[in-house]
């Protein structure tokens, strides 16, 4: 059996090494008292081979060290951990883009140079990463995103777990979770909360780690967020073991998973699966019902729909937040249902059929009461629910839809509202009929509200649009 694979090889060479002089033993002493070769002790130290944990053990009975000394993450001195860095970088595929050589990090090489070396190699990876977070990068990573989505039918049982085990700890039964549970929960996990009236403006709460003090705005931002799923958002990143986001990608999927995590507390797996059981079993499963039976948005209840009832009950399921202008700001399926997309496969921003559910409801004469869909498109026939929430950029539609054969276990499958998409083919929506065509081709010159923001490289640091200087000044002012 090998070490685990969560040992770094580089942090483990370097621990024997230092273990190894702070008892001043050579490569050849310890060859001897192991029975192994100096130079396969060689490669252990470097950080080149993978050793086996029977060899480990002997290791750390010649050194007269615990087992545990050789395996800990943490380097065994700054220099070390300089060492440690300066290798990892020149690991990357970018160092090796340029073919430059590898510089040894060994007691030859100047204190100085390697701090020169480890800052040089931070500040490449720091502009690469700056460079690469264009709208183009963002889309590749959501999309990707989506894909691992569909995968596990958009059910994480780690998050699940979690967010039970969480909920088991302050002995919460049953029922919409309150704001007194959310400060136990909070506590439980060693944080306080503190309402605050000068929050930064790039954030929705800042986090002192070193004194475990959440900072959350006195009033609501007036964005549609429920301020106690931003508290437990900024708890899930702690209790999943969120590091800082490595790029833009792993920015996503972190998002994904604290989101995940808030609406798995506030709407607890066991009682939702319940609820929904209840409502199938009456064929009235309804988006509106849920959301009510658990005190959240309309929006939440229906991507915890998406969580719950693919795993439960095997019905696949699609789900869009679309703008009046006809414009997919969100989407997710397993279903089979064929979304317009781009070139990179992202689905944001682009328009969607103006024959599908979420934007015949904005031509509706009442679209903010119930509102069915049948869909007849090229992949199938599809059934969805549709409502409209109010924003300060507009009104948004948010749709759950799901095959023909499975409508008959929702409220309001049985609607005789039926609309034909032809989409992708342009002569379906796309492409005006020919005689508006003939009337006004030519004569039109549209002013185009041009969203500049579509055209900016994404805001570059660690969280995408945080300023550091304003969350420091922040953490001063209040520390």
């Amino acid at each position: 059996m090998t070490a685990s694979p969560s040992v770094d090889l580089v942090t483990l060479g370097q621990r024997l090494r230092h273990l190894r002089k702070s008892k001043n033993m050579t490569l050849e002493q310890l060859s001897e008292a192991v029975g192994r070769a100096p130079s396969q002790l060689s490669m252990i130290e470097n950080g080149k081979r993978e050793p086996k944990l029977s060899i480990l053990q002997a290791i750390a009975t010649a050194l007269g060290v615990p087992l545990q000394d050789l395996l800990r993450p943490e380097a065994p001195s700054r220099r070390a951990g300089l060492e440690i860095d300066l290798a990892h970088f020149q690991q990357e595929t970018a160092y090796a883009a340029l073919g430059l050589p590898i510089v040894r990090g060994g007691r030859r090489l100047p204190a100085d140079a390697l701090e020169s070396l480890v800052g040089l190699h931070r500040e490449l990876n720091r502009v690469l990463t700056a460079q690469s977070a264009t709208p183009e990068v963002a889309r590749k990573a959501n999309a990707q995103l989506r894909v691992n989505m569909r995968e596990r039918n958009n059910y994480f049982p780690e998050i699940e777990a979690a967010a039970a085990k969480v909920l088991q700890s302050v002995r919460y039964t049953t029922g919409p979770l309150s704001q007194r549970g959310i400060l136990d929960i909070a506590a439980s996990l060693g944080f306080s909360l503190h309402y605050v009236n000068d929050l930064p403006g790039s954030t929705r709460s800042v986090t002192d780690l070193k004194n475990r003090r959440i900072y959350l705005p006195q009033v609501a931002s007036g964005k549609g967020h429920d301020p106690r799923a931003v508290v437990l958002q900024t708890l899930g990143h702690f209790v999943l073991g969120h590091n800082d986001p490595s790029d833009y990608g792993d920015f996503l999927r972190q998002r994904v998973e604290a989101n995940y995590f808030a609406a798995a507390l506030l709407m607890p797996e066991k009682f939702a699966a319940g609820f929904l059981r209840e409502a199938k079993n009456d064929r009235a499963l309804a988006i509106d019902d849920f959301r009510d039976a658990f005190g959240v948005s309309y929006e939440t209840a229906a991507h915890r729909f998406t969580n719950l009832v693919t795993q439960h009950f095997g019905i696949p399921v699609h789900f869009t937040r679309v703008h009046e202008s006809g414009i997919v700001y969100k989407a997710y399926e397993n279903d089979g249902v064929r979304f317009p997309s781009d070139v990179t496969g992202a689905i944001e921003g682009q328009p969607i059929c103006r024959k599908w559910a979420s934007r015949t409801i904005f031509q509706a004469d009442d679209p903010y009461s119930s509102f069915y869909q049948f869909t007849d498109t090229s992949a199938g026939t599809y059934w969805c629910t549709v409502h409209i929430e109010s924003t300060r950029s507009g009104e948004f539609s948010v749709t759950v839809g799901t095959p023909y054969e499975h409508a008959r276990w929702f409220r309001g499958g049985d609607t005789t509202r039926r609309t034909i998409s032809r989409c992708p083919d342009p002569d379906c929506c796309r492409r005006p009929p020919t005689d508006l065509v003939q009337r006004w081709a030519g004569s039109a010159w549209p002013s185009a509200r041009v969203h500049s923001h579509l055209l900016a490289a994404l805001p570059p640091g660690t969280f995408p649009g945080v300023d550091n200087q304003d969350v420091y000044e922040f953490l001063d002012r209040r520390a």
